[in-house]
């Protein structure tokens, strides 16, 4: 199947502007934009034909070229990572089976995240949208209920029927666990790894669709296509050793780097 990898970058984030041209120092020392270290992250996926930077913004262009990423500029009337993917789409002409959604501030996603996203999808015919999911060890558990009780907002975790189509997302850590756990345990809690791999058709119709109450509530955009009825499948994904997080404020800055660091990641 031919596949596609987006990466949906805009310079004035709410929360972080500019943040997709922050530097990011890996473990020897060399700074890199954000935005050229999710691209090196699409580069190591098996199984993509193309990847593209989408873009309203003509410095996130600039930077991305000059590393050598194919850029698509997309209009400043988007107002999430999945309208400018359908856009970036649109532009291209269409022609790929699944489209890859790698937003821009998860530069340590592993690519075997994202094979698994698209071999789920393949494998369940009902599925409209995948996204990857990973259970939270408790260090990942422990670091979501500190940023809630600072008052920022960490992670995103999914609650998931038996067969993995999503019940639900929040901000909010789901589901509610009175339980204190140590770094190593095992917790119920899953986090949203914030990857999608849509079919071109469910891509589509939701760029013509309003934003409904719970996505408007939550700021989280897959909730458009569960109030639209259309089914999401999670798919489990493991750490393999890796570290995960997401540049969601500029607290996060250090603490990704100190991951990079300890994961050995240049």
């Amino acid at each position: 199947m031919s596949v596609l990898i987006v990466i949906p970058a805009r310079h004035g984030s709410t929360r972080y502007p500019g943040k997709p041209l922050v530097a990011l120092t890996g473990a020897g020392g060399e700074a890199r934009s954000l935005i050229r270290r999710s691209w090196e992250a699409a580069q190591g996926v098996n199984g993509v034909g193309r990847v593209v930077v989408a873009t309203d913004d003509a410095r996130i262009r600039d930077a991305a070229e000059g590393f050598g990423a194919e850029v698509v500029m997309t209009s400043t009337e988007c107002r999430n990572g999945t309208e400018r993917c359908a856009e970036a789409l649109a532009a291209l002409g269409g022609g790929f089976d699944i489209v890859v959604n790698l937003q821009g501030d998860a530069p340590l996603t592993p690519a075997w995240f994202v094979e698994r996203l698209i071999a789920g999808l393949q494998g369940d015919p009902g599925a409209e949208v995948a996204t990857p999911v990973l259970r939270c060890d408790g260090r990942a558990l422990n670091g979501f209920l500190e940023d809630r009780r600072a008052g920022r907002v960490g992670g995103t975790t999914a609650v998931f029927d038996r067969h993995g189509h999503a019940l639900y997302f929040s901000k909010e850590v789901i589901p509610f666990t009175g339980q204190t756990y140590d770094d190593a345990d095992e917790t119920p809690v899953f986090h949203h790894v914030g990857v999608y791999a849509y079919r071109p058709d469910a891509l589509k119709d939701y760029a013509g669709w309003e934003e409904g109450p719970l996505e408007r509530l939550e700021g989280l955009e897959q909730l458009r296509f569960m109030e639209q009825g259309r089914r999401v499948l999670c798919v489990e994904v493991a750490a393999r050793g890796r570290q995960f997080w997401e540049l969601n404020n500029p607290e996060d800055v250090p603490r990704i780097e100190a991951m990079m660091r300890e994961m050995g990641m240049e």
